[in-house]
């Protein structure tokens, strides 16, 4: 039977960038029967040096190569040229940890002789590869979220499996033949584009899959995770509405093109987008209309330019979304300072909305668009309890020059890290990145992952000599 063709289609112009063939069910179990075949033969384990070398010279081609693969992942994900190439920069950043992580992790020492029992007796652990890795990837960041996924597998020695975002698996394909490229023997890294979701589905939830990797929507991930077999271990990364506490105090004239970058970057889809900013009442509705006028000097367009700022959204679906949620809230009662309309069947406007209704999805929802939502507050504790009100729980941020202010909101706010005087998308890929709640489960970050990604084995040594 001949399975479809995936066409990948730029999200600014829909222009064709490629074509690829899908797996069909026997193609999908074979690459997981080698991978699981690889790493029940301990023989064929790689050794920690090798995988140095191997991820070295990666690190070196990538460098080489930096400015093709950021104008590749502007062009099928849609990030700015500009931000594209941070993202290749972080990708290289993100794989010299990975080398540091294997360099400086290597186990524990368990106390021993400290009483009768354990007298005459030396324990220590050490690191194994779990298993198999199964990895679902997002297409906001093509390239450094592979890079998150698959290196943390190599370097932990796992066989790693990675099914990219239909939308962007161009860069998830170059990493791998890189890797390839820098000596990693193919079957330890495969990427796996099925025909259905049902068979992508069936693949993740096989007894052979050691390590779930999934970054992406909550509904399909928790889905996942439920139908996972006995003993796989997993980490899900899925999405927020991101709040910002600003205090009466704030120094807005060096903040707010802070706030405007962590709400418009990439077009407002990631997963900590700076999306409901809670501001003092004396303030709030200056820092909305600040926050327009930055948006509106903002360039948007093709993201293949390097003068580009803000780009289209991932699909023409999701401008009409984007779209259907700002005139609701207007509808509902916003005031609309600024933006509130498509530019083109793929870009939006960068938008500002002052006071929102509770009840609009732009209050209540991740947005995932270029939307910043401004609400003012007269008592703090009221703004992070409103702060507080949502389900899910990732990144946020409180701007003041008060101590003690930014202490109470860290101390109160429901969030798994907060920023103080910096937006709420702030993120360097050593530190560890977790959704609470409904916006996650484990711990991201590369060493934290590698971490995830084995499993600590110990050995105990008895002998009279000790």
């Amino acid at each position: 039977m001949n399975v479809a063709a995936l066409e990948v289609t730029a999200p600014f112009d829909g222009a064709v960038i490629a074509r690829l063939p899908r797996m069909d069910a026997a193609q999908v179990e074979a690459a997981l029967a080698s991978a699981y075949a690889l790493y029940r033969n301990r023989d064929a384990w790689l050794p920690k040096s090798q995988r140095i070398e191997i991820l070295r010279a990666a690190v070196r081609i990538i460098a080489g190569r930096a400015e093709e693969l950021a104008l590749q992942a502007a062009r099928e994900g849609g990030k700015p040229l500009i931000d594209s190439r941070v993202e290749i920069a972080r990708a290289i950043d993100g794989i010299e940890v990975c080398i540091k992580t294997l360099r400086t992790h290597a186990g524990n020492v368990v106390p021993m002789g400290v009483n009768a029992a354990s007298s005459g007796h030396l324990a220590f652990t050490q690191y194994e590869p779990i298993d198999v890795v199964a990895a679902f990837s997002a297409f906001n960041h093509p390239f450094n979220l592979i890079v998150h996924q698959v290196g943390p597998a190599v370097a932990a020695g796992c066989p790693v499996l990675i099914k990219p975002a239909s939308s962007t698996p161009l860069s998830c394909i170059a990493f791998a033949e890189i890797l390839h490229e820098a000596g990693l023997p193919k079957a330890w890294c495969q990427v796996i584009l099925p025909e259905t979701n049902a068979l992508a589905t069936k693949m993740v939830t096989d007894k052979r899959i050691g390590f779930f990797s999934f970054i992406g929507s909550g509904a399909v991930g928790w889905g996942l995770r439920a139908q996972l077999a006995p003993g796989t271990r997993c980490a899900l990364k899925h999405g927020g509405a991101a709040p910002v506490i600003v205090a009466a105090d704030a120094d807005l004239a060096a903040n707010l093109p802070r706030f405007a970058k962590g709400g418009f970057y990439h077009a407002g889809q990631v997963c900590v987008s700076v999306q409901r900013i809670y501001a003092h009442a004396s303030i709030a509705e200056g820092v909305a209309r600040e926050l327009g006028r930055l948006g509106n000097a903002m360039k948007v367009g093709d993201p293949t330019r390097p003068d580009t700022e803000v780009g289209p959204l991932i699909s023409h679906g999701e401008c009409d979304r984007v779209h259907d949620w700002v005139r609701e809230a207007v509808q509902g009662g916003a005031k609309l300072i600024s933006g509130g309309e498509k530019i083109s069947a793929s870009c939006y406007q960068p938008t500002v909305l002052f006071n929102p209704p509770e009840a609009c999805r732009v209050s209540n929802s991740e947005i995932f668009g270029p939307v910043i939502c401004v609400y003012p507050y007269t008592d703090i504790n009221e703004a992070i309890a409103r702060a507080n009100s949502l389900a899910v729980s990732f990144q946020a941020a409180v701007f003041t020059r008060d101590l003690d202010t930014a202490l109470r909101v860290y101390s109160r706010i429901d969030a798994t890290a907060v920023m103080v005087n910096n937006h709420t998308a702030f993120r360097v890929d050593w530190m560890p990145f977790a959704g609470a709640r409904e916006s996650g489960h484990g711990v991201g970050g590369i060493p934290h992952t590698i971490h995830d990604m084995q499993t600590e084995k110990m050995m105990v040594i008895r002998s009279q000599e000790i």
